[in-house]
């Protein structure tokens, strides 16, 4: 039997919590779901999963681990990190938007749209160093001790893909199904500028840990 099928049960368990657990990815796909529509928030997770598999895969390399061998590196991530999630909550508050956009049919403003989604989110997940720690911590605990590791780090990747992108998209369309409520513009606005909130804090926090 493949070294994978044997750690698939409690792997999948450890990619599930993960991905249950909130954090700057959330609180992005939330706001660009609410303020520009479902294609819009799923686009931020396809940017958010391209991310996530790229640093699993780094992580499976052993490249993660120079994150923590270089403090000058690690701390620059996270400055990074914040810079980006700072900015995208000063933007998502800047921009919250007037009653006259929430028209049906109106087209999408500039930076509303999924591309601009897609790019928002690409950015934040790569100056995330803590999407690294998944890869750093977590994965060499599932990979054969003996043997070739890369088949087994492409398989995992992809499950934890396939995990992650089910969960995020799930979030997207339950912030879709809420619609008829958010169509309330006190109420809508007020979420909008809550979720920014949120993403400069968190920005704040991720500039903390650096110290």
């Amino acid at each position: 039997m493949p070294h994978w099928l044997d750690v698939l049960p409690e792997f999948a368990l450890a990619c599930l919590i993960l991905a249950v657990l909130p954090g700057p990815a959330t609180a992005l796909f939330l706001q660009r779901s609410v303020r520009d529509g479902r294609s819009a928030g799923l686009a931020a997770v396809a940017g958010n999963e391209i991310g996530v598999f790229a640093w699993t895969l780094a992580g499976g390399a052993g490249l993660s681990a120079l994150l923590v061998a270089n403090r000058v590196l690690n701390h620059a991530v996270h400055i990074v990190g914040a810079v980006v999630l700072v900015w995208l909550g000063v933007q998502a508050w800047r921009s919250a938007r007037r009653p006259e956009e929430f028209a049906v049919g109106t087209a999408p403003l500039r930076g509303r749209s999924p591309a601009a989604a897609f790019r928002a989110s690409l950015i934040s997940i790569a100056a995330n160093p803590k999407a690294a720690v998944f890869g750093l911590t977590i994965l060499p605990q599932f990979l054969p001790a003996t043997g070739p590791v890369l088949p087994t780090v492409l398989i995992l990747a992809v499950i934890q893909l396939v995990i992650d992108t089910a969960w995020c998209a799930g979030v997207v369309f339950a912030a879709d199904r809420a619609a008829g409520w958010l169509r309330d513009t006190r109420i809508r606005r007020r979420l909008e500028r809550t979720l920014a909130a949120v993403l400069v804090a968190l920005g704040f926090g991720l500039a903390a840990d650096a110290r």
